[in-house]
């Protein structure tokens, strides 16, 4: 007790002493300016937490950023499960058959599609590569996938493919920037974060936004990925592990008792809440807010991230191993996660890159272990959700960040050692699934190459529009003022692929 005392004093005595003269001066000095411009900002909605900013008539939702709120219309899902292959999977190899590839295997790649393009390390002229996978159709969509997912070919019928998806990004960075936060540049809130700053978390006693990763590495892009861009940090996603403490410095030290903890937290937060009553900040309160989170996940986040007293058949349906990191735990994690009341969760699972480079990055070998990694969990994933009635609710989207080109990797106009493919941002597949999406849809067509979308295509910020409109949200009315104008995660763009709701 005699530490928190300490603290609160020490504390105290920092706040009068930044109470200067000049700190004085200055404070009156910008109130009289905000007096002036008062009548001026009258009647002006900035679409963001104005009042927050402002420290004037605080409500819950302000002074407990993630306390829970309705959409502004009924959505079909209440939570979201995005499963992202960071590197981008070959759709030539998983999804999209092409048997007219498979005639010009090992031809000369035709000038009509090398022509005005640019590619990652493609130079010259490359080969045309055909499939490297068996493909048959499965379900009663009829649905093609290869014998490199032969579990998730017997729950295609539950998933919604989105055969013509295409972006203007073909570096990996930029690439997963823009599928995760609408923009190829740093700075812009993710998926996750608009979806928690929008409508909160049910469960107050764990993040509204949690990141798994799998496979060795974070994506190429970083935490940015993750990140909140300008809105409040309380929004960014919090990453957890499969192994070990599943956050940080979750456990408290030597001699800390829970009642000193909380102690110690209400002297900080009584400080920081005179800091906004006087500063207006909001990233104030989102300090608050996560000194609050910490203590209560101290009691929730070691029993939700715990799988071991999990039944012996859901291990044997997911292929989990606990103890270790693996993308099939981080599966079974997310269905408990969202069990328990998280908004979004976002699994990314590193080393999709198959540029032929060695055996590992290879279109035929590396591709195929890697959907071993994946196959059952993700497969388990859907089946787990629908058997306990969640995947009404819950919006489960895969995919990367593009695809992968019809010709063979010639990196530098070299014939590589192993097969592989560069990246291709024309035309690649990702699937979605649940939370009022169209059971065994199949939208957008590519041409028998697999290299140009033909009819209905799908963009980036249509899919963001798609996700947001599942939430319960028009993208284009949910904005956030920065920087004097409404930003959204569609920018000005985006629609809605109405032909896969449900």
């Amino acid at each position: 007790m005699k530490k928190v005392e300490k603290l609160i004093n020490e504390l105290t005595q920092q706040k009068l002493e930044r109470q200067t003269r000049r700190h004085f001066l200055m404070d009156c000095v910008s109130k009289m300016g905000g007096l002036a411009l008062a009548p001026l900002m009258l009647g002006c909605d900035s679409g963001s937490s104005s009042k927050a900013s402002a420290g004037l008539n605080l409500s819950q939702r302000d002074l407990n950023p993630l306390a829970p709120l309705p959409p502004p219309f009924t959505g079909k899902a209440k939570s979201i499960i995005y499963l992202h292959m960071a590197g981008a999977p070959s759709q030539l190899e998983l999804f999209d058959f092409k048997p007219e590839l498979a005639k010009y295997h090992n031809q000369p790649c035709p000038e009509s599609l090398l022509e005005g393009r640019k590619f990652a390390f493609i130079r010259g002229v490359p080969n045309l590569l055909g499939p490297q996978a068996n493909f048959a159709q499965h379900g009663e969509s009829g649905a093609w996938v290869s014998d490199f997912l032969p579990h998730f070919s017997k729950v295609v019928d539950e998933v919604a493919f989105l055969k013509a998806v295409h972006t203007d990004q073909f570096n990996h960075g930029p690439a997963q920037l823009f599928m995760q936060t609408g923009s190829p540049r740093l700075g812009r809130p993710s998926l996750g974060s608009w979806v928690t700053y929008g409508l909160g978390t049910e469960n107050q006693n764990l993040p509204g936004f949690v990141v798994l990763t799998s496979g060795g590495k974070t994506p190429d892009a970083g935490k940015s990925v993750w990140g909140s861009g300008f809105l409040p940090s309380v929004y960014q996603g919090v990453q957890c592990r499969s192994k070990g403490d599943p956050v940080l410095y979750l456990q408290d030290p030597d001699g800390m008792s829970r009642d000193m903890k909380k102690n110690l937290i209400s002297a900080i937060n009584t400080v920081n809440k005179s800091e906004f009553d006087q500063y207006g900040d909001p990233e104030i309160l989102a300090r608050i807010n996560q000194y609050e989170m910490a203590y209560r996940m101290q009691i929730e986040v070691p029993e939700v991230m715990n799988i071991n007293d999990e039944p012996d058949y859901i291990h044997e349906l997911y292929g989990t191993k606990p103890g270790s990191e693996s993308f099939a735990n981080n599966c079974l994690l997310a269905r408990k996660l969202v069990e328990k009341g998280v908004r979004f969760v976002q699994l990314y699972d590193w080393g999709w890159d198959t540029h032929g480079t060695d055996h590992d990055g290879s279109i035929d070998m590396g591709l195929r272990n890697k959907c071993r990694e994946i196959d059952r969990p993700m497969s388990a994933l859907l089946l787990d959700l629908k058997q306990r009635g969640l995947l009404e609710d819950t919006l489960v989207v895969w995919g990367g960040e593009f695809g992968r080109t019809p010709m063979q990797e010639n990196r530098e106009g070299k014939t590589q050692s192993f097969l592989g493919r560069d990246h291709h941002g024309d035309a690649f597949t990702m699937w979605m699934a649940g939370g009022g999406i169209k059971k065994g849809a199949s939208y957008g067509l590519t041409d028998d190459f697999g290299f140009s979308g033909i009819g209905e295509q799908v963009s980036v910020h249509d899919i963001h529009a798609t996700i947001l409109h599942l939430m319960g949200f028009d993208h284009e009315q949910f904005t956030y003022e920065f920087q004097g104008r409404p930003f959204r995660l569609t920018d000005v763009e985006g629609e809605l692929i109405r032909k896969i709701l449900a």
